[in-house]
């Protein structure tokens, strides 16, 4: 069987193979998965080593992952991850840091860190990860590809290793719009029946018609940095040539996005405890500092009164619901600015984390679907344009932009 290119580090497990299970619509596509799904006969180490030392190898294939061997596509390799998922950087402890192929020099971004670094050295043709907080958006902005997260619920976490439940989703990476499209199609119209959070996800063939609204909220795009506001203006101008009505400029979170983020992380935070909290009282895992720190901040969420922050998750989450319908889209950057140096020291990277999670928990918080598409931003450094859609849009959103971004 053929070993993956390993070159820039993206495989944990450069040499698993899985051949197709039959014939379909991604014949001859290969793919790889984070390492947080179940492949069988496969022991996952969801990025730290003593989860991988406390866990025993699968016995069946992630439901995702079926539905892709089922559709022809053939797996091979597993890639990194962040320490459990806990991170936005790439930058792990313990197995090290793949390298950006189109950013030397700079961080790949977490924590589906080796999945979007194989798609961006064209290891394989797409890639699945995870995406709470930002995991699919942010790398696929630092490394320059298209990522996409679906609507919370769309398609099931079966053989799924969580971080927070209520917010977790699976996602995936690829180079061209028009696979990342295809990928939906197999997983989003495949159904979800026997999820309780499912979802009925739009099966339109063209967002395009449909397209009547883009909303521009000012308090995100206040966020974007001096070296990426001119190319993700320019980025902006080539969505809003192909909208049939209007352009509608807002302010988003008149309380500001800081307190959205807060509430995200709050009840992440207790979310992620109540997950793996057991498990780390039980190991005692060794952790790198920063997702220590994370951890403890997080078991110090257990008991708090969380009505506050629960409240304005619902109050976001229909506001948006709402604001979006079926044919309107909020468009961000991804994040701030370009990936972060290597090695940089901790309060910079957690000032980055914080940037990128204010423009994150957005979508977070409403369960909304997100596409990042990649742009070109200052010295030829990769950025990210994000567009929201409404609930449930998500294939009628990744349909537009495999129209229009080419």
């Amino acid at each position: 069987m053929k070993v993956v290119d390993n070159r820039y580090g993206a495989f944990i497990t450069p040499e698993l193979n899985v051949m197709p299970m039959r014939r379909g619509y991604l014949d001859g596509l290969v793919f790889a998965v984070k390492d947080v799904f179940a492949i069988t006969d496969h022991r996952s180490s969801a990025g730290n080593p003593d989860w991988l030392r406390s866990h025993e190898a699968s016995s069946y294939h992630a439901d995702v992952v079926t539905k892709l061997l089922l559709a022809g596509a053939s797996l091979r390799g597993v890639t990194h991850t962040d320490e459990l998922m806990y991170s936005l950087g790439g930058e792990n402890y313990h197995y090290g840091t793949p390298t950006n192929p189109r950013a030397p020099g700079r961080i790949p971004g977490g924590s589906s860190s080796g999945s979007a670094v194989a798609v961006a050295s064209g290891g394989v043709d797409f890639a699945l990860g995870t995406d709470t907080g930002g995991s699919i958006r942010v790398p696929s902005s630092y490394c320059g590809v298209f990522g996409f997260r679906p609507t919370y619920g769309a398609i099931g976490m079966d053989g799924v290793i969580p971080l927070s439940p209520s917010f977790d989703t699976v996602g995936w990476m690829a180079d061209k719009a028009e696979l990342l499209y295809k990928v939906g199609k197999v997983l989003l119209e495949s159904g979800n029946s026997e999820n309780e959070n499912s979802v009925v996800v739009s099966r339109s063939q063209s967002f395009r018609k449909s397209m009547e609204r883009i909303v521009i909220p000012t308090d995100a795009w206040a966020l974007a940095g001096k070296g990426s506001s001119e190319s993700l203006y320019n980025a902006l101008a080539i969505l809003q040539q192909d909208v049939t009505s209007t352009t509608e400029i807002v302010e988003l979170a008149p309380e500001g996005l800081k307190k959205w983020m807060d509430a995200f992380r709050e009840l992440q935070g207790d979310e992620i405890w109540t997950t793996h909290g057991e498990w780390i009282q039980r190991e005692h895992p060794q952790f790198g500092s920063d997702i220590a720190e994370r951890f403890t901040w997080a078991s110090q969420q257990q008991g708090k009164d969380h009505t506050s922050a629960r409240a304005l998750r619902a109050e976001v989450t229909s506001q948006l619901r709402r604001m979006l319908g079926q044919s309107s889209c909020i468009v961000i950057p991804t994040v701030p600015e370009a990936a972060p140096l290597c090695g940089g020291d901790d309060r910079q990277l957690e000032m980055n984390r914080s940037g990128a999670m204010k423009l994150c928990c957005i979508a977070g918080l409403a369960g909304l679907p997100q596409v990042t598409v990649p742009i070109t931003g200052e010295h030829g450094l990769p950025l990210g344009l994000s567009i929201i859609g409404g609930h449930g849009q998500d294939l009628r959103l990744l349909s537009w932009i495999k129209e229009i971004w080419k």
